[in-house]
């Protein structure tokens, strides 16, 4: 077991190696039983951490402030519209400043080709980790608890288990590729068998795919992409039926365009859960647009893990921030 954390980086879990990332789950197993039994857990009493956000959060924000409170610290919420970077203010400075201040900095920025290069340019330049709150690119947040939330319900060994990453129709906004990138990159180093499902126009990065690839090679998993939802479906152990913008293919923000709309039948729906195994796992990083990527029945029913999921973003994001801003 790898016990040496103290001041690393948490921005994306492929910097991780899998003995460390073996570490954080069973720091977060350990911290969500302590949680259970309300057993204190003061491991960082009186450390601060910064949390930076260039856009909203439910999950991502309360579980890192009520995670850093269950462990003895205190967060500091930060809108950045309401910070000095609304006026210009450089990374490198506000990176310098706030780790002479505190003990951790955890940033959202999701602008695409921005959020990442934002949050490496404060790791180049912080005295204490650099959480990723999710980027443009990684959501090493949702991966983690996403992998905990499986292993939970279908145990530790996860080699042969067949879970799809699906995209989705939805309208709310045009999403990061931040989640799919995340786990695409992170299951099959546990042996899985993935299965990318997306319209064509929709694609992830090159590079992702071949890591991804490189990954399943390494660990004996398996990366397989389709343009056929019901071929993901299909016998799959956990289904992700979730959507992501188009951004490798078109910059564009605007939210809805043609190729969005031609898309609209790209839907978890009961007739697509009943081609998938028989004790079959729902799961969605949250929040789902009801009714365009997922009927209410599918996401409310049997299936559905979804709040067993969101619980552990919790206990992740305490064990990252136990063994990066404490440990040893």
């Amino acid at each position: 077991m790898q016990t040496i954390f103290r001041g690393k980086h948490f921005i994306t879990l492929t910097e991780w190696t899998k003995e460390e990332i073996e570490t954080l789950l069973e720091c977060s197993y350990e911290l969500k039983r302590a949680f259970a039994m309300d057993r204190p857990t003061i491991y960082l009493p009186n450390k601060t951490v910064f949390l930076m956000f260039f856009e909203q959060s439910t999950r991502t924000r309360n579980s890192m402030e009520a995670g850093i409170t269950q462990l003895g610290g205190h967060a500091h919420f930060l809108d950045t519209s309401n910070m000095q970077i609304a006026h210009g203010e450089v990374a490198k400075d506000t990176a310098v400043i706030l780790s002479r201040m505190g003990h951790a900095i955890a940033c959202r920025n999701c602008f695409w080709k921005v959020g990442n290069a934002y949050l490496r340019e404060m790791a180049k330049y912080s005295t204490v980790p650099i959480i990723n709150m999710q980027d443009d690119l990684y959501h090493p947040l949702q991966a983690i608890a996403d992998l905990m939330t499986i292993q939970e319900k279908k145990g530790r060994d996860l080699r042969n288990l067949k879970v799809s990453i699906i995209w989705a129709y939805a309208t709310t906004h045009k999403k990061p590729i931040s989640v799919p990138v995340s786990q695409v990159l992170l299951f099959p180093r546990w042996g899985i068998d993935v299965t990318l499902a997306y319209p064509e126009g929709y694609d992830l990065p090159d590079w992702v795919i071949e890591k991804a690839k490189k990954y399943a090679e390494e660990n004996g998993g398996s990366l397989k992409i389709t343009h056929d939802q019901e071929e993901a479906y299909k016998d799959a152990d956990v289904v992700f039926p979730k959507n992501w913008g188009n951004w490798v293919t078109n910059e564009d923000t605007a939210v809805i365009d043609s190729l969005l709309e031609a898309n609209k039948h790209w839907k978890c729906t009961e007739k697509m859960m009943s081609l998938t195994a028989k004790d079959s796992l729902y799961m969605h990083a949250l929040p789902a647009d009801r009714v365009n990527e997922v009927e209410d029945s599918v996401i409310d029913g049997p299936h559905s893990v979804i709040y067993d999921e969101a619980e552990n973003r919790l206990h992740t994001a305490k064990a990252v921030m136990a063994l990066t801003m404490g440990g040893r």
